[in-house]
């Protein structure tokens, strides 16, 4: 009779509120988390101004924070199936909301980002937790309308945070930007306490997960591999990557234990991360997808902003600005995404997504230039994002398919992590594709201006011409000539470097469509349901 009424619970169960409204309750908390990936960016010069540091010891406010939530994210499941999801998840909103107060009320650089790595703590465990409340609130047919609303928390929150952040630190003060977080926060821990719950079989994986113990050595090793890399990829390009020792010991520390991790929870009768369930073919291909998803979503919002500010003179506020259209553009089309996924084939979905964000890169490498107005760049923007609903929703409807319920806390862990990782690993790449790239432009360039290039000299003859004519010596005129001259190949290499990067991802992103039909419909999957008694 147990057997058969876990069977019905594992079956039937549904949570007593409406579904939409854990939706909504769930999607604040993460929000916010999500805001503070982005929020901090534009505010680090006047941070820096506060505490009498330089840009460079400022940026570890942004580190910081990255590293704690890179840490806790694989191992976040494990710790909602020990104390329980909703209780964890509560935990997460406390510390992340009084971890913030604490920023803002920070007297030093060093409490500042003590503070971050606390609420990088706390804001790691709130991506997975909601979505894994989701996938158990909502029924197989609704979940994609259910992730098209964390999809626009997760999407629409780092799009629109250099807004806010910029508009919050030039009206007010920086430590608004984490002031901001703790009232919201209270609403979402008051409406959580009152609509989420538990579903009754996630008390017997708390039971196995207690009686299993605590793999000590697997929690540091992921703390430490999973740190290393997180500080590998956000220092980088900083440091030459492997040209320096720093960065190259931290890159071989990271993989061999992240190696040593992975097979030791593979073979562990009760692992922190149960890998074995990317055994599961949709699993595998879903995370595959997110990985290059999160390289493109957190990459391209690093490069138009950086080419607005740094070549076009834009102000923090205005690139946001110019970011925030395409974060409305994501707002219409993830709930637009989450119906068809519960009536089309998701895989379809997941390769028009694909093909669209390619279609749209391209669009924007081949427009991309330094003559264009705001409003073409805010419409280059809305290209870029077209189609990442359609690659974030089917991910996750697909990466569900064959999995036990009780298992959703893992896949959703997996899920957020790798995503963050992609993140982590795209935002490193472009920047460093972008200044290798300028750098190759600026050889290419400089090699065809020399006097013994017929158009060089013409314009060399027309500029110190019309700089002449307004008063100083010819030779004066000539130096000036030549100094516009090299600023303007700087900008050109530049601009040029940002086409070719831009590009590259449209074909990375175009090669990636036939990997949609490496999944099994949801339909076909047979899921692993303990089998009646």
């Amino acid at each position: 009779m147990a057997a058969s009424a876990i069977v019905i619970d594992h079956a039937a169960w549904r949570p007593r509120h409406n579904p939409w409204v854990v939706a909504f309750t769930v999607t604040l908390a993460t929000f916010m988390e999500v805001l503070d990936t982005s929020i901090a960016n534009v505010a680090l010069p006047h941070i820096a101004g506060t505490f009498g540091a330089s840009m460079n010891e400022s940026t570890w406010v942004l580190t910081s924070y990255l590293v704690s939530n890179g840490i806790v994210l694989p191992i976040s499941a494990w710790l909602a199936t020990r104390v329980g999801r909703k209780r964890y998840y509560m935990f997460c909103v406390v510390l992340f909301a009084g971890s913030s107060f604490l920023c803002g009320l920070a007297p030093t650089l060093g409490m500042l980002v003590f503070f971050r790595i606390l609420q990088g703590v706390g804001g790691g465990g709130l991506q997975p937790s909601e979505q894994a409340i989701l996938a158990d609130t909502f029924s197989a047919e609704q979940r994609g309308m259910a992730f098209s609303i964390y999809a626009m928390a997760v999407v629409f929150a780092p799009a629109v945070g250099p807004t806010i952040g910029g508009w919050i630190t030039d009206n007010y003060s920086w430590r608004w930007i984490f002031y901001i977080n703790v009232p919201i926060s209270i609403i979402s821990l008051i409406l959580t306490s009152r609509v989420v719950e538990d579903p009754p079989y996630l008390a017997q994986e708390k039971i196995k997960a207690i009686k299993g113990g605590i793999d000590y050595w697997g929690l540091g090793m992921v703390a430490l591999g999973v740190g290393a890399l997180q500080m590998v990829m956000d220092k980088g390009q900083e440091l030459d990557w492997f040209g320096s020792h720093f960065i190259t010991y931290g890159f071989i520390l990271s993989i061999v234990i992240l190696i040593i991790f992975i097979r030791r929870q593979w073979h562990h009768p009760h692992p922190i991360v149960e890998i074995s369930l990317l055994k599961k073919r949709n699993l595998a291909t879903a995370m595959a997808s997110m990985v290059m998803l999160g390289s493109v979503l957190y990459g391209m919002t690093v490069v138009l902003p950086e080419f607005l500010e740094t070549l076009m003179g834009y102000t923090a506020a205005q690139a946001g600005e110019c970011m925030a259209l395409g974060g409305f553009l994501m707002m219409l089309t993830m709930p637009m995404a989450g119906a068809l996924s519960g009536k089309t084939d998701p895989r379809i979905l997941l390769m028009m997504g694909y093909g669209i964000t390619a279609l749209g890169l391209y669009y924007v490498a081949t427009h991309l230039s330094l003559t264009m107005g705001f409003s073409t760049a805010a419409m280059l923007r809305t290209y870029q994002v077209a189609g990442l609903a359609f690659i974030f929703i089917p991910s996750n409807v697909l990466c569900y398919a064959g999995i036990p319920r009780e298992k959703s806390n893992q896949v959703a862990s997996m899920m957020n992590f790798v995503r963050n990782i992609g993140g982590s690993i795209g935002i490193a790449l472009v920047n460093t594709l972008i200044v290798r790239t300028t750098q190759r432009r600026q050889v290419y360039l400089a090699a065809n201006m020399h006097n013994g290039n017929p158009r060089f000299r013409e314009m060399v003859a027309g500029m110190a011409a019309s700089i002449h004519g307004q008063g100083g010596s010819m030779a004066d005129a000539l130096h000036q000539t030549y100094a516009r001259l090299d600023l303007m190949m700087q900008q050109q290499a530049a601009a040029l470097a940002y086409r070719d990067v831009i590009s590259l991802l449209a074909v990375v992103v175009a090669c990636l469509i036939p990997l949609a039909w490496i999944m099994r419909k949801p339909s076909d999957v047979v899921k692993d349901a303990p089998p009646p008694h």
